[in-house]
């Protein structure tokens, strides 16, 4: 049986990738026209609507869903955001996404299930008050809710740890083996323990701790996905890549000498930042790791948020931008997946995204389940 969704902020359409043939998009929307046009590229078959959530109505929202996705915008939740929280111009685009809710559930159209997706620094955003506040909305319309912190690393050789609030509808049956008794190690990091000390009473009697299964090891590893020959960008010249290892301290230089001591093929990845030296003046530096794992995709705001590639075999030493086509595939794009034509528009794409088996991983071990044992339990 098809299950139904509606998927806001829907981006280049990951979670549709990541919840699979099983589920039917009713509706997507997104106000940004490039993403909009890749979203449409590679779901061919589903209608977008390239308009600010703020706008859309009722009247757009067809059918009643099983599962509302939303991945609402980022950057005022952020630890590298400007502190504005839910208050904020972008991640308070939130409020009029809950007020639909609201709008379905006066309607008699209220989705089974509602998953939120942001960064881990939603938990701590303001004091922990964001988080409350949406606690707060889940409650208010009577779901049962929880929430996990989920890193792709589990499934792909990038850090990337992400926020995910689930809340099912409070006349639906949760299946005892979805719920544990308290939080766990792996779901459940000690700020989000801390943030449930903020939800109010009534919050706090609907909350869940959501038991989701320890996934099987990751097979993959980013030389995995690294391109010999890349396509979008070009390996650095000499003097570029000696730049780069210029502008390394003595530790990450270090990392680089041990990897030529192998005389193995060695795939690294860097970010520069600003640090500050021992006399407190800021540089910019070059910061390599070489454990098979990416950093976290960033939108290229700036030159600094493009990660690079290094390539280390004995003394031989290259670099370069990371491809917007290895990119897609640390986000667990398919490799058909149709990217934008310009660089920084497909690098974008990706780094505003989620990552695909993530949303999987919570479409089998828990959405899934849930809608199973309502089904079963009306059969009977």
């Amino acid at each position: 049986m098809q299950h139904s969704y509606y998927d806001f902020f829907a981006g280049g359409g990951m979670a549709g990738f990541g919840l699979g043939s099983d589920w039917r998009c009713l509706f997507a929307n997104d106000i940004d026209a490039k993403k909009a046009a890749s979203y449409r590229a590679n779901h061919a078959e589903d209608a977008l609507l390239l308009r600010d959530v703020a706008q859309v109505t009722l009247d757009d929202l067809p059918g009643s869903a099983d599962l509302v996705w939303a991945s609402f915008p980022c950057q005022d939740l952020s630890l590298a955001g400007n502190g504005a929280g839910l208050a904020g111009k972008r991640s308070g685009m939130f409020r009029p996404f809950w007020q639909l809710m609201r709008d379905l559930h006066a309607d008699g159209r209220a989705p089974k299930m509602i998953a939120l997706e942001n960064v881990y620094g939603a938990i701590t955003s303001n004091g922990g008050r964001d988080f409350a506040t949406l606690a707060a909305a889940f409650s208010e319309l009577g779901y049962r809710f929880g929430a996990v912190v989920v890193d792709a690393v589990h499934f792909l050789p990038q850090s990337r740890p992400r926020f995910f609030m689930v809340g099912v509808r409070g006349d639906l049956t949760i299946p005892d083996a979805l719920v544990a008794d308290g939080p766990g190690t792996l779901w459940h990091p000690p700020a989000l323990v801390e943030g449930c000390r903020l939800l109010s009473q009534t919050a706090a009697g609907r909350w869940q701790w959501w038991n989701l299964p320890t996934p099987p090891a990751r097979t993959i590893a980013l030389s995995d996905l690294i391109e010999d020959q890349p396509t979008g960008v070009d390996w650095h010249s000499a003097a570029e890549t000696q730049k780069l290892l210029g502008m390394m301290t003595d530790h990450n230089r270090a990392k680089v000498t041990a990897a030529q001591a192998t005389g193995e093929r060695i795939v690294g990845t860097i970010y520069r930042r600003t640090r500050a030296d021992a006399n407190g003046v800021k540089r910019q530096r070059a910061e390599v790791r070489f454990d098979q794992i990416a950093g976290c995709l960033r939108t290229p705001a700036g030159g600094s948020s493009r990660q690079t590639i290094m390539l280390v075999q004995g003394a031989h030493v290259r670099s370069r931008l990371l491809s917007s086509r290895e990119a897609a595939a640390l986000m667990g794009l398919p490799a058909d997946y149709i990217l934008p034509a310009r660089y920084n528009d497909a690098y974008r794409l990706a780094g505003d995204g989620v990552a695909v088996p993530v949303v999987r991983h919570l479409a089998q071990s828990l959405f899934t389940p849930v809608l199973r044992a309502n089904r079963l339990a009306l059969v009977a």
